[in-house]
C-alpha cells in the first residue's frame, strides 16, 4: 500500500484510482468554450438560483475578485446576468441565462455521449456491472456535491 494511502478495504483504493483516472480523462476531453471554474459556476448557480457573487465566491473556492471577473466573462458570453435581489435592491444577485442552461444541458449531454461512447466497447459482463454499479456512482456524485458546496441532494 502506498504511504498517501489510509487503510483501505481490498479493492476499494484500486476502485478510487479507475474513478480517478477516468474522470481526469473525461474532464480532458471536455470542450474548453469556459473554463471548468465557470462551468462549475453556472452549474451551482443552476442547482442553487441567483447567488451573491460572495456565496459563488465561497462555494467555488475562488477569491471574490476572481469570481467577479469570471461572472464578468459569463455575463460578456450571455450565460448568466447580474440581476437585483427582489428582497434587498441594494444586492446584486448572479442569475443563469436561458443561453447558460442550454449551455449546460449541452456539456452534459456531450460528456455522457463521450461515455457511452466508450461504454460501448466494452464486453456486455462490463456493461451489465457498470449498470449496476450506476446507483452507487450517482450516490458518489450526491455525496462529493455535498461536500464541494455544504448543499444536499441530487444533480443528476
Amino acid at each position: 500500500m502506498s504511504p498517501h494511502t489510509n487503510e483501505v478495504p481490498d479493492g476499494l483504493h484500486e476502485a478510487g484510482e479507475a474513478l480517478h483516472h477516468l474522470l481526469t480523462a473525461a474532464v480532458r476531453q471536455q470542450p474548453r468554450e469556459i473554463s471548468l471554474t465557470a462551468a462549475s459556476t453556472l452549474a451551482t448557480i443552476e442547482r442553487t438560483g441567483p447567488r451573491r457573487i460572495t456565496d459563488l465566491a465561497v462555494t467555488e473556492r475562488i477569491t471574490q475578485p476572481s469570481m467577479t471577473a469570471l461572472v464578468t466573462t459569463l455575463v460578456r458570453a450571455g450565460l448568466a446576468e447580474r440581476r437585483q435581489d427582489p428582497q434587498d435592491q441594494r444586492v446584486v444577485l448572479v442569475a443563469l441565462t436561458p443561453p447558460g442552461a442550454q449551455y449546460l444541458v449541452a456539456r452534459r449531454l456531450g460528456g455522457a455521449e463521450a461515455f457511452v461512447r466508450l461504454i460501448e466497447k466494452l464486453k456486455p459482463d462490463e456493461v451489465a456491472a457498470l449498470r449496476a454499479a450506476a446507483p452507487a456512482l450517482r450516490r458518489l456524485h450526491e455525496l462529493g456535491e455535498e461536500l464541494r458546496t455544504g448543499t444536499t441532494g441530487p444533480d443528476w
